[in-house]
């Protein structure tokens, strides 16, 4: 295993209150990350996708043994063990921080299965399940309209949440406000809450991407690295937003597409999950970090010139969408889609490992 020099990474996370978790469940790149400050990781079918197709050698033979053990499960099945299989395995990794943090991190996320996305009930008991298959589980499910329901009430169940296909200040206030009425039933009836660690994840670069498309689409005018500041300038607002109303769940930064996604969100008690391979370009960058880049304002110039983009307006006012708007959003139905087919493809690997061609 490769050994990388402690850098900017470490510094911020002794310093300030930021958290850095890995977008990846793979056990090399999540041992990498806590030597230079990682206190927290993820999982889904695209990530565990990635990691088999990765480690074929080491995950081709456990597959196999799964459907073996149960040879009445689908492919769908046997994929999905691998997944838990997986995310136990580097819960595993996590669990001295998250006993040293109480809850606050050190926690692995799974995410629910994006076919139940039309179904609250399913997904808050799939949240559920998935939450005991190690102590310190954290469970995503999408902010949809469906989402938001299914986010209270596996929050009331006693499950910490990671709100996941999220791209917009509307989309983290009321996925915050989701969470908080759940805690807050929770306190009401004498439950405890101290030690759950919700997050709600702004997925910053999803939504560059989908500004670049509607300003192609629309043909608008704009410098291209006006567009690079969308999801920047969405995460800072919801970060201020969450401190001035007490929430308990903390921002999360993800899909990173450019370094401003790290270098103008540190100092703030919020979470930077970038993939490692971002995290390990920002750790070699050597640059010094900005201990109070959160509370920073963006640009002016690049702020007036996002706000002539009618799709940017929604995403940073927090009343810009009403939460039956957050289903038919481009980002959400991009990413939705693409969780779909990340869920076939590894049904699709698991039968080829299974049952290969002759």
């Amino acid at each position: 295993m490769t050994e990388y020099t402690p850098g900017p990474l470490l510094e911020v996370s002794r310093n300030t209150p930021t958290a850095l978790w890995n977008d990846s469940a793979d056990l090399d790149e999540l041992s990498q990350s806590i030597s230079f400050g990682g206190v927290g990781a993820t999982c889904n079918p695209q990530i565990a996708y990635g990691t088999i197709k990765k480690h074929l050698d080491i995950w081709a033979p456990r597959i196999k043994k799964i459907h073996e053990d149960n040879p009445t499960w689908s492919e769908s099945e046997v994929g999905w063990q691998a997944v838990k299989d997986m995310s136990v395995e580097a819960a595993k990794l996590l669990e001295p921080i998250f006993n040293e943090q109480h809850g606050h991190n050190g926690r692995l996320s799974v995410q629910t299965d994006p076919r139940l996305h039309n179904d609250a009930k399913a997904l808050a008991d799939q949240a559920e399940e998935f939450s005991r298959i190690a102590p310190n589980i954290i469970v995503k499910v999408p902010c949809t309209s469906v989402g938001v329901q299914a986010i209270e009430d596996a929050t009331y169940r006693g499950v910490s949440m990671n709100v996941t296909v999220s791209f917009s200040v509307p989309q983290a206030v009321r996925s915050a406000e989701a969470i908080q009425r759940g805690l807050d039933r929770r306190v009401a009836e004498g439950k405890p809450v101290d030690e759950m660690g919700p997050v709600v994840t702004i997925m910053g670069g999803r939504l560059d991407d989908w500004l670049k498309i509607v300003a192609e689409r629309d043909r608008e005018l704009i410098d291209p690295g006006v567009l690079e500041w969308g999801g920047v300038a969405c995460i800072k607002h919801a970060y201020q937003i969450f401190q001035e109303r007490g929430f308990q769940a903390r921002v999360l930064v993800a899909a990173y597409r450019n370094t401003l996604q790290y270098s103008e969100l540190t100092g703030g008690d919020l979470v930077l999950s970038p993939p490692f391979k971002w995290a390990k370009r920002v750790n070699d960058s050597g640059y010094t970090p900005d201990f109070d880049a959160i509370n920073k304002p963006v640009p002016a110039d690049r702020m007036e010139a996002l706000q002539k983009l009618p799709e940017f307006r929604r995403a940073y006012d927090p009343d810009g969408m009403t939460v039956e708007e957050f289903d038919t959003f481009g980002p959400t139905v991009r990413t939705l889609r693409g969780f779909l087919q990340a869920d076939c493809d590894l049904e699709t690997l698991v039968k080829d490992i299974v049952m290969p061609e002759p």
